[in-house]
């Protein structure tokens, strides 16, 4: 499933050690992202589901269309290239 969007959208949960390290990546990088919390948004959990066909967090969606679920920081170091 795609959706459309502009910046960087993550799917998480404040209790989920890696949307922690994914959070703490992007803010010590200063890019931006949309924060979507599953446990805080009715929708959320289940479109989680729906766009990766089981439940797992964090899920990132980038503007160009890719998406990346449960990224290390060198994943995310190298799609940012930093």
């Amino acid at each position: 499933m795609e959706k459309k969007v502009d910046i960087l959208v993550m799917y998480g949960a404040k209790w989920c050690p890696d949307a922690k390290r994914a959070i703490k990546f992007l803010d010590g990088h200063g890019i931006e992202y949309e924060w979507h919390d599953i446990d805080e948004e009715a929708d959320a959990r289940d479109f989680v589901i729906k766009v990766n066909g089981r439940f797992v967090i964090p899920t990132l969606l980038f503007p160009d269309g890719t998406k990346m679920t449960e990224p290390s920081d060198e994943e995310l170091a190298a799609k940012f290239e930093k």
